[in-house]
């Protein structure tokens, strides 16, 4: 898996830049620190607006304001960032294959990783449920 891209979900970049990694199953963080070395790791611009929602109803509070830790978070060398520039993804995401529950962020999230061939790297278990259908490549943290 060390020459593929690594979707972050928003919960574990969250995690990742917070510096929390305890939890995290031992092989996950063996393979985030690879995609790392190598500049694999990707978020996507729906985590950003996540965050943001989150701490607007107050159900994350972040150290800093939510502009200026994402600006931080973001400064990570090794982290990319993905946008939805592309009117296709937006699309996909609307008509993923199979079954996935109606989370409009968890869509993007997906249509996103199957966009970039990327491993969605995420604990939430309906994401990972839909990962064991073959439709999106996942990895539980």
């Amino acid at each position: 898996m060390s020459d593929k891209l690594l979707l972050l979900d928003t919960h574990v970049w969250l995690w990742l830049a917070s510096g929390q990694k305890d939890g995290l199953k031992p092989r996950a963080i063996s393979a985030i620190e690879a995609a790392a070395e190598q500049t694999l790791l990707r978020v996507s611009i729906i985590s950003i607006w996540e965050i943001a929602l989150l701490a607007a109803k107050g159900r994350i509070v972040l150290p800093l304001s939510v502009s200026d830790w994402i600006t931080l978070a973001l400064q990570r060398s090794e982290i990319r960032l993905l946008t939805l520039e592309r009117p296709a993804l937006v699309i996909d995401s609307c008509s993923l294959p199979g079954d996935f529950h109606a989370d409009p962020a968890d869509r993007l999230l997906v249509a996103t990783a199957r966009s970039e061939n990327a491993i969605l790297v995420t604990r939430d278990q309906k994401i990972l449920d839909y990962g064991k259908s073959g439709h999106v490549q996942v990895m539980a943290v």
